[in-house]
């Protein structure tokens, strides 16, 4: 087999990345400014006000403007615009099926899919679509904020992870480098994303449904325990599936996993603290802003819903993470009001004790 060819060998990369949000347009508008072509897919009434304003990216307090970038509203548009080497993937994960219909029709076009999203099902669900072999795994780890549309800015630089079996793995990780963005490959792909996960769960649905931030979380004793026992349900729950806990980009999380296996008091809230607030860049969890945005929709059952899950098929009981999903998800939907559990831990520890957990 002859020796990959490095990207600084071949010609840029022509991107086709589904979602300008703050995510998509920081990988993608990275790439965009190390001379790779960049197309954005984006729904109409967004994509208007984006070419209107513009694509900003700030790095180190200074401010890039994107202007290679293409803003498309139909994947016919921005398929004119291919043939495509990869396809960024940077989505909420509720958008998943949506954007699965919208390629359906266009199988033959699409290009491998760099999965950036959070949760561990999405690969799955592309690859049953595309297959296998058109799906890469992956995760980033860096703090990104939007101040408005199409104004974006790096909070925390951590990284990118990228599974390291597909056979783009490594052009992408240079490429991705070269934009720097900070990448490393990863052998299994399942270590790496439910490692990310870990850090995803933290004071997240507990924000949400008590209208807290975490801080206020991690200093309740009750809450922080509550916390502490969502990871170790996570944890056994990985553990039977034999996924291995893997730093990331930035982010010791087997530190973070060891102190909540040994429940090291002060260790442990000391590195969740440190784990939410670097990964988050001081904005509030986004259980929290999706759930108060009205929207509708929220990523909670694509994360303490996948633990149940797994959980459920492994014989393994997961009280506070379904307790986590059932509520905000009925929040989410209405069915509870917004103000029913907030500024109320003893409610959801109540609540917590029904459900035999606690």
């Amino acid at each position: 087999m002859p020796p990959e060819k490095k990207i600084s060998d071949q010609a840029p990369f022509r991107v086709l990345t589904f979602g300008a949000g703050a995510l998509g347009t920081y990988i993608a508008g990275s790439l965009a400014l190390h001379g790779h072509t960049v197309v954005f897919l984006e729904q109409p009434h967004f994509a208007a006000e984006l070419r209107k304003r513009g694509l900003h990216l700030t790095i180190k307090e200074k401010n890039h403007a994107i202007k290679s970038a293409l803003i498309t509203v139909s994947l016919e548009e921005a398929l004119e615009h291919g043939p495509f080497d990869v396809a960024l993937f940077a989505l909420k994960s509720f958008d998943t099926e949506a954007a699965l219909e919208i390629i359906t029709p266009h199988l033959d076009e699409i290009p491998p899919i760099l999965c950036l999203q959070n949760g561990v099902e999405n690969e799955s669900k592309l690859a049953q679509l595309l297959g296998a072999e058109r799906v890469i795994p992956g995760t980033v780890t860096s703090a990104v904020g939007r101040r408005n549309a199409g104004d974006v800015v790096l909070e925390r630089l951590r990284g990118v992870g990228i599974w390291a079996g597909h056979p783009m793995s490594g052009q992408l990780t240079e490429a991705f480098n070269q934009s720097g963005l900070n990448a490393r490959m990863y052998a299994r792909a399942a270590d790496m994303k439910w490692s990310k996960m870990l850090t995803n769960l933290l004071a997240n649905a507990s924000s949400a449904i008590l209208d807290m931030p975490p801080k206020e979380i991690f200093a309740h004793p009750q809450l922080f325990r509550l916390e502490v026992d969502q990871l170790r349900e996570t944890l056994r729950v990985m553990e039977v599936n034999k996924y291995q806990v893997v730093d990331l980009p930035g982010t010791p999380v087997r530190a973070l996993a060891l102190s909540v296996r040994g429940l090291l008091s002060g260790l442990s809230r000391n590195l969740l603290k440190s784990a939410v607030g670097s990964g988050r860049g001081g904005k509030m969890p986004s259980f929290h802003i999706d759930l108060h945005s009205g929207r509708g929709k929220s990523e909670v059952d694509y994360l303490n819903g996948a633990v149940v899950r797994f959980g459920e098929r492994a014989g393994i009981a997961t009280p506070v993470n379904r307790l986590l999903n059932e509520i905000l998800l009925a929040m989410t939907d209405g069915t509870i009001p917004l103000e029913a559990f907030a500024h109320q831990p003893e409610k959801l520890i109540d609540r917590l004790r029904q459900y035999g957990g606690g």
